[in-house]
């Protein structure tokens, strides 16, 4: 059984039911079959009416946003406010791949000797996605929609704490009118996935989630000759350069770490600020973050929550003491009620230190001293994740010059690393590999077939 509870104040919001090994089977069937009846039908040649419905799809996420949100909110803990616009970007994501799939998935005319030669996509099949509870909407709705766009059928393996959620997606298919099994939902145990994976219906494998999961999934899709894209951890780096306006910036870098309690993989970390202006950066950082408060979720004011679980919650505790006991100063915070876990920064925060080296995946801050730019630009670095950097300065030229040397899968500028549908987003090193959003992300699961006709 799964219970799932709402981490703010213990109460169960549902009771569910781990499928069995045969009714999983009975699932990997009928997509094998939806993703056969698919290829013969005008629904997968025609791709204007797949993306009828993801339009409609779009109208239900928006008429039913906040009843989406609200059990966002219940399972996890985030704020309603947050859960919201989680839901609105999910449906702003259909529009934009219904505005622009046609054209990512455009045969590409290439001259040769023959008389014709062209890349044709065409879909792999069946695909896996194995996701978090973090965004738990919107983690699996930029994997799904261009994956079904580009003609795939999905099953979701989501987390079991959000079990509700899991299943309230599928409703939401289902309520847009996609052909039958397009989209489907298990329930699963983790020594499930793995007969899941090699099972042949399944063509390919989407997971975000940590490191430890990502290996996992890769090793058994590689020894099964399957493809995968892994969206893993993160310890981004915020660069605060001497040159940076801080009383421009210093709100988005609050809200680059504190936002959905710092449960974010592409959430800012590790602030790394130069010397120069470190003492008023700290000021101005500790006034801002000492004016949060842990509130109810389901109240609209309310801008932090508890963690998704106490266990989270005792881990990360783990983390900080541990990095305090290797010379990290507790500046603010530290304090933990069960999963409500108070917004805590720590200062003198050195490689070799859990709050420099891992990733904390909570609302906990390290803050960093670089004596110049090099040595920041190398503190960036020196991570073996490698998910996204921000830099913040007011010499434009400047950050372009250091862009080069940042070993991260995006550098953002006076901005938090965040997604966008129109730009690809993924990692390098331990943060995973491939690709999601944009053109890139609808071309993860396609077969680029070379045509050459004579």
């Amino acid at each position: 059984m799964i219970k799932s509870k709402n981490p703010f104040d213990g109460s169960v919001v549902g009771t569910y039911e781990y499928f069995t090994t045969g009714k999983i089977e009975s699932v990997l069937e009928n997509a094998q079959k939806a993703f056969k009846r698919s290829i013969n039908s005008e629904f997968g040649n025609d791709i204007s009416l797949r993306i009828s419905k993801f339009k409609k799809l779009a109208e239900i996420l928006e008429i039913g946003k906040l009843e989406y949100a609200k059990m966002i909110t219940l399972e996890m803990g985030k704020p309603i406010s947050q859960s919201i616009a989680e839901i609105e970007k999910c449906a702003w994501l259909c529009n934009y791949y219904g505005e622009n799939a046609e054209k990512f998935l455009s045969i590409e005319y290439i001259k040769t000797d023959a008389s014709e030669s062209f890349v044709r996509h065409d879909p792999i099949g069946v695909v896996l996605a194995i996701m978090p509870w973090n965004y738990p909407f919107w983690q699996l709705f930029r994997f799904a929609v261009p994956a079904i766009l580009a003609g795939n059928v999905v099953i979701l393996k989501h987390s079991s704490n959000v079990s509700g959620c899991a299943l309230r997606i599928e409703d939401i298919f289902t309520s847009a009118a996609f052909p039958k099994n397009t989209f489907q939902t298990i329930l699963a145990t983790s020594s499930q996935i793995e007969t899941v994976i090699e099972n042949p219906i399944i063509k390919g494998v989407t997971l975000t989630g940590s490191e430890k999961a990502g290996r996992s999934v890769a090793a058994i899709a590689g020894k099964n000759i399957k493809k995968t894209v892994l969206e893993l951890g993160g310890s981004n780096a915020s660069v605060i350069f001497e040159d940076a306006d801080l009383e421009e910036c210093i709100d988005t870098l609050v809200w680059s770490r504190f936002q959905n309690a710092g449960q974010s993989c592409i959430a800012g970390k590790r602030f790394i600020v130069l010397e120069g202006i470190y003492d008023r950066f700290i000021s101005m950082f500790e006034k801002k973050v000492g004016d949060l408060r842990i509130k109810d979720p389901l109240k609209s004011e309310t801008k932090i929550s508890s963690m998704a679980s106490v266990k989270l919650a005792e881990e990360l505790e783990d983390q900080v003491q541990k990095s305090i006991e290797m010379g990290a100063i507790l500046k603010m915070g530290g304090d933990r009620n069960e999963a409500k876990f108070q917004p805590t920064i720590l200062e003198n925060v050195l490689p070799g230190m859990p709050a420099f080296d891992e990733e904390l995946f909570g609302p906990v801050a390290s803050i960093i001293k670089a004596k110049d730019e090099k040595e920041a630009i190398d503190l960036i670095n020196n991570s073996g994740f490698g998910l996204g950097a921000s830099l913040y300065t007011n010499n434009i030229a400047k950050a372009k010059k250091w862009i080069p040397y940042i070993n991260e899968g995006a550098v953002f500028v006076n901005e938090l690393v965040k997604s966008d549908p129109r730009l690809p987003f993924g990692g390098t090193k331990n943060s995973g590999y491939g690709r999601e959003l944009s053109r890139d992300g609808i071309l993860e699961f396609v077969n680029r077939k070379t045509v050459y006709i004579k």
